[in-house]
């Protein structure tokens, strides 16, 4: 048997010492699927007197990240410490230039800084391996980079946040609000006390952009990417797709889409007919649309100790093993940037939802809106009249430019009979 892979793990929170437990409990397993061991050398953290429920004894420990990345007898650095930049930032820099691999879950820092990584792990002959970074547990990146090579992508279209989705499936299934699941999501530890990053589609948007670099192999504006949360759906939206044959999930999405891409996250109306309608709570899924292959969906959890730790055992494997294919899918020399559509480029069917004054007149002056801008009603929602109060309508679209239909929803907003702003909600047919 060969040198063992030495490896250096920065950060020991959840994942850290998941990952130091399935190294340890594996090691046997592992040794004989590499043709060489696993060994954990040096670890860091911020706090030496935790208790992980994890022996760190035997390993050298550092309190500078970074003076580990760069000083540590290893080969590979493991970063767990999480965040766009800082030490997280400094950790993988300071490996890749030395020419240490890196593996990391980390999709803030990928999403913002990954080609910059990558540049230097090709000049320096390191792998930059981030499984864990989409998805949890599920094999997306290796799927679509490796598994679907053969194929020209069409669309990669995911469920990649498992409190969101958990919200939304809590919504349906108990008619309840979003502020009260919300904090139910918070109890049991799916959210964070301050839950933006999640709720309002940042942590799915990082995740939809490594997927579409990878299956586009192009570097992703991070910051050019449309996002949208799920703060302002309401348990009557919910009924409402139900009624209509839908089912309300957050999705990250990439396709092609005429000279550029389309890279968006939103909640979407999903057909109940669609395999992503039926993933619920903190599950998470990827449909991948190829060429070759038709379509083929990844399922499985997306979060958690075990599910992560054995995605970041995956690439250490195959360092291991020697397989370190080009970060994004193609070589760095061959990657071309690619415009990313804007959201009033958008062009597909829509769901519209408008809080009305129920008297005579309203309609005729929503439809002369949608007349106006050539924008078409393929069925409409009022159950009952209930003259003089504020009652709910709803509509259904026919595919249209999302510049128009949001020419349309400042209009029909500024009528006096309406007295909220409408909710649209995109409808993807999936």
């Amino acid at each position: 048997m060969t040198e063992p892979l030495r490896i250096a793990i920065a950060g020991l929170g959840t994942v850290g010492a998941g990952t130091v437990k399935v190294l340890r409990e594996h090691a046997d397993l592992l040794a004989g699927r590499c043709g060489r061991p696993l060994e954990v050398v040096a670890v860091s953290a911020r706090d030496r007197d935790r208790d992980r429920g994890v022996d760190l004894s035997g390993y050298a420990w550092y309190d500078d990240a970074a003076t580990m990345a760069a000083e540590a007898p290893c080969d590979v650095v493991v970063e767990l410490i999480g965040g766009e930049g800082g030490m997280a930032h400094a950790v993988c820099e300071t490996a890749l230039r030395r020419g240490r691999h890196v593996v990391t879950a980390n999709k803030a820092l990928l999403a913002h800084h990954g080609p910059a990584l990558a540049r230097t792990a090709g000049e320096t002959g390191a792998a930059l391996a981030y499984e864990a970074a989409v998805a949890g547990g599920i094999p997306a990146v290796k799927g679509v980079r490796e598994g679907l090579a053969g194929n020209r992508i069409d669309a990669v279209t995911g469920i990649l946040n498992g409190t969101c989705n958990f919200i939304l499936t809590k919504m349906r299934n108990e008619g309840r609000d979003f502020d009260d699941v919300l904090k139910e999501a918070q109890d049991l530890g799916y959210a964070e006390a301050d839950p933006g990053v999640d709720v309002d589609g940042t942590d799915a948007a990082h995740k939809a952009a490594l997927l579409a670099a990878v299956a586009y192999g192009t570097p992703v504006d991070f910051d050019a990417i449309p996002v949208e949360g799920i703060r302002r759906i309401s348990s009557l939206d919910i009924h409402y797709a139900e009624e209509l044959g839908y089912r309300i999930k957050l999705l990250g999405l990439a396709r092609r889409a005429g000279d550029g891409l389309e890279v968006r996250v939103s909640p979407y109306m999903v057909p109940l007919s669609a395999p992503l309608a039926h993933i619920e709570d903190v599950t998470n899924a990827v449909a991948v649309e190829g060429d070759a292959i038709g379509r083929a969906v990844f399922e499985g959890p997306g979060a958690g100790q075990g599910p992560t730790a054995s995605a970041v055992v995956a690439d250490l494997v195959d360092i291991a093993r020697g397989n370190m294919p080009p970060v994004f899918g193609t070589g760095l020399d061959t990657m071309q940037p690619q415009r990313i559509l804007t959201a009033d480029e958008r062009r597909g069917p829509a769901y519209v939802r408008l809080m009305v004054v129920d008297r005579a007149g309203v309609f005729a002056e929503i439809a002369a809106a949608l007349r106006d801008e050539g924008v078409s009603m393929e069925a409409v929602l009022q159950h009952g009249r209930n003259p003089g109060e504020t009652v709910p309508v709803v509509l259904t679209l026919h595919e249209t430019d999302q510049a128009a239909l949001r020419r349309v929803l400042d209009r029909i907003n500024s009528l006096d009979a309406v007295v909220e702003p409408p909710m649209m909600l995109p409808i993807e047919p999936l």
